[in-house]
């Protein structure tokens, strides 16, 4: 095949599957219209990124949205859109208590109530240790865990509380953290190891790992009042800092990691939880393409960004021409090691090559 028709084929199997994911997103909408209609969701972190793209999400779906954000900067078009959509765009750091309560009087002046809380506001090792985001655990200082424990963990609780208090007076509501699948662990010979420890991110997992003992026993604590609370991991997503990282790695000559999904990949599974309540589903923690794979909503595959900057798009065909062919039935996507594995092969095979990103990538 000459390069002008591979290339042709490549773009038409990027735009089907991107066809496909909006299919998917739309079967979503239809599934959970009905049950979302007229209800008030906050979404911390919402100006951009996955929170952004939730909060489009439960506009489409019939919600009435709450932004909430630290910085509106950049996002202005999406604040426009929000007003015009009839939501509500707030400026707050969960951090700051006198922030939150002027947030939280803004929303019920506003709208009432609250049915759906989800706690998307994080601080990640990219933004902490910019741009790369890699640094060892002992080299982290009491000052960097300090800051992302007050947003992480402190902050979320400071924004569950206020925002659940509505859900407790109506005996309904839902409340969904994000969190990071570098908190599993994996049964083996009667101990526990972790499924993916090598990626150095600490204390971001540290802070993860918190908010996941947070749902479980919050929703064991609230189930009685209506309100469920659940958990969401969402796999390797192209977020709102990834852009940044993946061209830093980049200019040191490593590619960072596989192709992500697109952000809209946690669409279905946020509708189904939003729309839940304690007699629904409660203290659960989901891993999204597993949740995805087992309600017909795709293998992580199916949901990878194909619509890349043409510097990246390089980045990860490269990459994805290098990596040794390797699939197997049953799972969204292969195991973490696995990946791990091929990532490694791929980059190793794009070590030997001549210009490839500035040189070898040891």
């Amino acid at each position: 095949m000459s390069i002008d028709k591979a290339s042709s084929a490549e773009i038409s199997g990027a735009a089907s599957v991107t066809a496909k994911q909006r299919q998917m997103v739309e079967r979503a909408l239809r599934e959970w219209r009905g049950e979302l209609e007229g209800r008030v969701a906050v979404v911390t972190g919402g100006a951009r990124g996955i929170g952004r793209s939730m909060c489009e999400g439960l506009i489409r779906a019939g919600a009435k949205v709450v932004a909430a954000d630290k910085s509106w900067d950049g996002a202005e078009d999406f604040r426009k859109q929000l007003e015009a959509d009839q939501g509500l765009a707030v400026e707050v750091d969960i951090t700051d208590d006198a922030q939150l309560d002027a947030a939280y009087a803004a929303v019920m002046d506003r709208f009432g109530t609250v049915d759906i809380l989800v706690n998307n506001a994080a601080l990640v090792s990219e933004t902490l240790f910019a741009p790369t985001g890699h640094r060892t655990t002992l080299d982290t200082t009491d000052r960097d865990w300090k800051v992302m424990f007050g947003v992480n963990v402190f902050g979320t609780l400071k924004v569950i509380r206020r925002f659940i208090q509505p859900m407790q007076e109506k005996k309904r509501g839902s409340i969904i953290n994000v969190v990071s699948s570098g908190v599993l662990t994996a049964a083996a010979g009667g101990g526990y190891h972790g499924l993916r420890p090598w990626t150095v991110e600490m204390p971001y997992q540290a802070t993860k790992a918190a908010v996941t003992a947070l749902t479980f026993y919050l929703a064991e604590e609230v189930r009685g009042d209506g309100v469920a609370v659940n958990a969401i991991m969402p796999g390797h997503t192209r977020a709102s800092w990834f852009d940044a990282t993946a061209r830093a790695f980049n200019d040191i000559g490593v590619v960072y990691f596989m192709r992500p999904a697109i952000s809209e990949h946690l669409l279905p599974i946020t509708l189904f939880l939003s729309a839940q309540h304690a007699v629904g589903v409660a203290g659960r923690l989901y891993y999204v393409p597993e949740w995805n794979y087992d309600h017909g909503y795709g293998d992580h595959a199916a949901w990878l960004d194909h619509e890349l900057p043409p510097d990246m798009e390089e980045m990860y065909s490269r990459l994805e021409a290098a990596t040794p062919t390797y699939e197997r039935s049953g799972v969204p996507h292969l195991p973490f090691d696995a990946q791990g594995a091929l990532y490694t092969a791929a980059l190793a095979s794009l070590g030997s090559q001549e210009n490839w990103a500035g040189g070898s990538t040891q």
